[in-house]
């Protein structure tokens, strides 16, 4: 272990992180920067010739930073991206970074997990510390990463030449205010020596490191966070539709609670969770729940809440419709927004993409606007982003604004639409008797 950690404290490891996606792609930065010898291992073919092509999918890492780790003129170059798993066998430091979504049953689907740890089992050499990073259930360290390893590897000791640790990954895509160098990272070994591995590891990149007893509890730890989201937006989701039926703004509510100093934190009413965490993660704790025959009640009844929002938002537009006379069935819409949050081009999970197709459900003519996301595919349909220029938004009978990115400039959306559909509060400082908020 103390090999590993000099190596680890002088930039000297090999590490190599599997997954490139917004996680493991700044991760793999953050830790090339720094001086260690990176690979990154992705099965996309595409994404791993235009990395080392110095071109990112990513919108927080500009392809100047991917240029300047891959380029061989660089004097910083210490990233290479492979779709082979090869040389895991020279590396001192294995980080999987892999997706783990949700089956259609709500069942946590670690394929992914499975698939990288396999992988690790066939090259893992001595000495190596073993990350894992994805969003999964409590035991999936120990009970699939090392089991798997174990049953491969029976030279290999836990704690003595093979260490194991979980991490949980805190990456906010579009924030610049937290970032790897300033959020506080959790680790969870399987051993004491595991734990410090892991420790020395992380504090090369990382202001704070926080360690805990063991992966569960690191583990345990990430699932919280994002059930105390979804808790808490549901709970703010519900708390508008009841606003509206006694007809108090939500939005000026939320603001004046927002004055205690103590006591309270502010949660903003929207058109449902999008992402790759808060809609998901959830759900994992709830399956493991299910398997010790206890049920997450809590974790139910939010999802359910943020998962009708989007018909929610569905029954405003068509109410704000007829109040002009119009029925939704053959109204023309264009929707503001189709990422899942601001200023960023990921629509995993995103509630614009639903509300568009219950929109076309009811016959409505759907189009769409989003700077970020120049087209999308909906059950087999392809759209296009469309133009807002004020000549053509003046020709849709509603505007949704299902996502608030910095770029729009809501003066002009606001004067040049017939009718505002406002779900982020984007307009709160217009007058208008074109919007309705949610």
């Amino acid at each position: 272990m103390e090999s590993l950690i000099s190596k680890l404290n002088q930039h000297k490891a090999s590490i190599s992180v599997i997954g490139l996606g917004y996680v493991g792609l700044p991760l793999a930065c953050a830790l090339s920067e720094v001086g260690f010898l990176v690979t990154g291992i992705d099965l996309d073919r595409t994404k791993v010739e235009n990395l080392n092509k110095g071109i990112s999918h990513i919108p927080d890492i500009p392809n100047s930073k991917i240029s300047e780790l891959t380029n061989r003129k660089s004097k910083n170059k210490n990233f290479t991206a492979t779709d082979k798993f090869d040389g895991i066998s020279n590396s001192d430091v294995v980080i999987i970074c892999v997706p783990t979504p949700l089956r259609k049953t709500k069942e946590p689907d670690i394929t992914f997990i499975v698939s990288a740890a396999n992988e690790i089992s066939r090259h893992i050499t001595t000495d190596t510390l073993v990350v894992l990073e994805s969003t999964t259930y409590p035991g999936t360290t120990k009970e699939i990463l090392y089991k798997t390893i174990k049953d491969e590897n029976q030279t290999l000791k836990i704690g003595e030449n093979l260490f194991i640790a979980f991490s949980p990954e805190r990456i906010d895509p579009g924030r610049t205010d937290f970032t790897i160098k300033n959020t506080p990272k959790v680790v969870g070994g399987m051993t004491n020596s595991c734990s410090k591995a892991a420790e020395s590891l992380y504090m090369q990149i990382t202001e704070k490191v926080v360690p805990v007893s063991n992966p569960e509890i690191a583990e345990m730890v990430k699932l919280l966070e994002n059930t105390f989201r979804l808790t808490n937006i549901a709970l703010v989701n519900e708390l508008a539709i009841m606003c509206e039926q006694i007809g108090v703004n939500v939005w000026e509510v939320i603001d004046a609670a927002s004055t205690k100093p103590f006591g309270f934190m502010p949660f903003y009413p929207g058109p449902g969770l999008g992402g790759h965490c808060i809609p998901i993660d959830p759900h994992y704790l709830a399956w493991k729940m299910q398997t010790v025959n206890y049920k997450a009640r809590f974790i139910e009844l939010a999802a359910q809440i943020n998962y009708e929002m989007p018909e929610y938002v569905v029954t405003k537009i068509t109410t704000a419709l007829n109040s002009m006379g119009k029925a939704v069935s053959k109204s023309k819409i264009i929707i503001l927004g189709v990422s899942y949050k601001a200023d960023i081009n990921d629509t995993r999970e995103s509630p614009a993409l639903d509300i568009i197709q219950l929109l076309k459900n009811r016959s409505a003519i759907v189009e769409y606007n989003d700077p970020y996301v120049p087209t999308i595919e909906l059950f087999n349909e392809n759209l296009n982003s469309k133009s807002i220029e004020a000549n053509v938004l003046s020709e849709y009978d509603c505007t949704v604004i299902t996502t608030n990115h910095n770029i729009y400039d809501w003066n002009k959306i606001v004067q040049n639409s017939q009718l505002i559909i406002d779900t982020r509060n984007a307009t709160k400082n217009i007058n208008s008797d074109k919007i309705v908020k949610l």
